[in-house]
Formats: structure tokens, C-alpha cells, sequence
């Protein structure tokens, strides 16, 4: 039976950062609008966290169901299925449970913001919950895993950006408007970024395994420059938000001092491959959470 130590190192709590930055964005805005509820923020805290997770073991058995992390050429470090220190049994016996968690988590949090709501606000959030869960289970798991297709970018944006944010934002404020789309997209391109990372050091090992990421059919040079433009992007969503929102005064606009993380991110992995880019995912998932609790900052003082 596997020990608590080694759940934990299979729930992988580097990939957590950027979880807990989307609900922390989401509800900096609603803040920012003079609606905010402990209750709300911290059911959103528990559902982000939970999903991710979810995805992280998911992802670990689908991979390993598949022989992508037998292959002997993975870069990254050894997965809890693939050490041999968790058995199948017992992974899909967690996916199920983290599974029920997120589900008994989003129906609570979606509960606790109906009486403020409508019917057909509830029915949306209830379709995006499933959608997110749904993407966390089957981005490497099942026959028709699209993380092996080319999509997983797609997903990871959505999910990890938009979806959370706007969501969060909604739960707390019972509007629909534009102040937090540019910082979701923002938030949604770096968690891209994790995800092009985390392709690019397995580049080789998952053309050999049959893993088409958008990084495999990119190449490896193409996928770098992918990268930059991503960050790119991702700063003049935030500093976008600012200019229509937030245009003065100056220290509003402090937290784009964050982005000199990723941007040294860019100029470092230029001429790093494989393992050598590993180190890269934890920063850019740090530099992530740092950015959504500066932006959080600058916006509310």
C-alpha cells in the first residue's frame, strides 16, 4: 500500500500554484467591484485544487496505461505508476475519489451561490464544473485522450484560465462583464506555457510514444518561439486590463514587474532540451501564483 509521502509526491504540489492563482485572480476582481464572500472564495479554492490534482493522478494513469512512461526516455521525474510504488488499483481508486470530491465541492459552491442567482446561471455553472472535470480526467486517460491529439493546449487554456476566473469572478458577483476576461486569458496562456514546458522537455519520448503535442508537431525550435509569444500575449492581456480599467494611478500597474520571471524563462530555455528544461515548470507555475497575488494587490490598494 502505497504511504501518505508518496500520494503527495503523486499529486504533484509544484502544478498547484497556478490552480490557487485562478481563484485568487477571479476573486481579487470581485473584490476590486465590492463583491466578495469567504464562503465562495473558499469553496473555489478547494474545487481549483481538487481538479488539479485530479488531473495530475489522471494523467499519470493515462500515460502509463498508454507506455508513454515506459518508454525509458521520459524526462521528467519519475511518476508514481511508473515507480511502481503505486499500484493501478490503487490510482484509479484516488481518481475515483478525487473525482467525487470535485463533484460534492462544485455542487456546494454552486448551492451557496444560487439563492443570488437564476436557474439558468446555475445550469451554466453546472455544464462548465462537469466540462472542467471531465477535461481533467480525460486529457492522456480513455481511447480518445486529447491531450494525445494536439489539443491539450486548447484545454489547458481554457481550463486553467478562463473557465476558473470568469467563473469564480461570477460566483461572487452575479454579473457578466469584461473586467476579468483579459487577466483570464493572461492567466490562461501561462498555464499554456506550464504545458508547453512540460512538452517540450518530453518532445522525443512522446513522438516515440505516439503523443502528438502541439510541441511534437510544432518541432522543437517552433515550439520556443511559441513560447515567447505566449508571454508576450499574456503581459499585454494584463497590462490591457489596466489601460480600460485600472488607468491610473501608476502603482496599479506594479505587478507587471512579475513578468520579468517568465521573460527570463524565455531568454534561459533557449538553448536548453530535455531534462534541463524541467526546472522551467515550477517557475513558471510560481511566477503564475506571484502574478495573480501582485495583480490581486494592485488593484485593490
Amino acid at each position: 500500500m502505497a504511504t501518505f509521502t508518496q500520494w503527495i509526491s503523486a499529486f504533484r504540489l509544484r502544478t498547484l500554484f497556478l490552480a490557487v492563482a485562478t481563484v485568487v485572480l477571479g476573486s481579487a476582481l470581485a473584490w476590486h467591484e465590492r463583491s466578495f464572500s469567504t464562503t465562495i472564495f473558499l469553496l473555489s479554492l478547494l474545487l481549483a485544487v481538487a481538479i488539479q490534482i485530479l488531473a495530475n493522478l489522471a494523467n499519470d494513469l493515462g500515460d502509463f496505461q498508454k507506455g508513454t512512461d515506459t518508454t525509458g526516455r521520459r524526462q521528467g521525474p519519475t511518476r508514481a505508476l511508473q515507480s511502481g510504488k503505486i499500484s493501478q488499483k490503487e490510482m484509479k481508486g484516488a481518481v475515483v475519489l478525487f473525482t467525487i470530491l470535485c463533484l460534492v465541492t462544485g455542487l456546494a459552491l454552486i448551492w451557496s451561490a444560487t439563492p443570488f442567482g437564476d436557474a439558468s446561471s446555475a445550469w451554466v455553472m453546472l455544464v462548465l464544473g462537469a466540462g472542467s472535470i471531465l477535461a481533467a480526467l480525460f486529457y492522456t486517460m480513455g481511447k480518445h485522450a486529447y491531450g494525445y491529439r494536439g489539443w491539450g493546449d486548447l484545454f489547458a487554456f481554457l481550463f486553467f484560465g478562463p473557465v476558473p476566473v470568469i467563473g469564480t469572478w461570477f460566483l461572487h458577483t452575479h454579473i457578466i462583464g469584461w473586467q476579468p476576461v483579459l487577466p483570464a486569458i493572461g492567466l490562461g496562456l501561462i498555464s499554456t506555457m506550464i504545458l508547453n514546458i512540460n512538452n517540450m522537455r518530453d518532445i522525443e519520448n512522446d513522438k516515440a510514444s505516439g503523443k502528438i503535442t502541439l510541441a511534437v508537431k510544432l518541432g522543437l525550435p517552433s515550439a520556443k518561439v511559441y513560447h515567447i509569444l505566449m508571454t508576450l500575449i499574456s503581459f499585454a492581456c494584463f497590462a490591457g486590463y489596466n489601460i480600460l480599467f485600472e488607468a491610473a494611478p501608476w502603482y496599479r500597474y506594479a505587478y507587471l514587474l512579475v513578468f520579468l520571471l517568465p521573460l527570463a524563462i524565455v531568454i534561459e530555455i533557449r538553448h536548453k532540451e530535455g531534462q534541463a528544461l524541467d526546472p522551467y515548470l515550477k517557475r513558471t507555475s510560481l511566477s503564475g501564483f506571484l502574478l495573480a497575488v501582485a495583480f490581486a494587490l494592485c488593484i485593490n490598494l
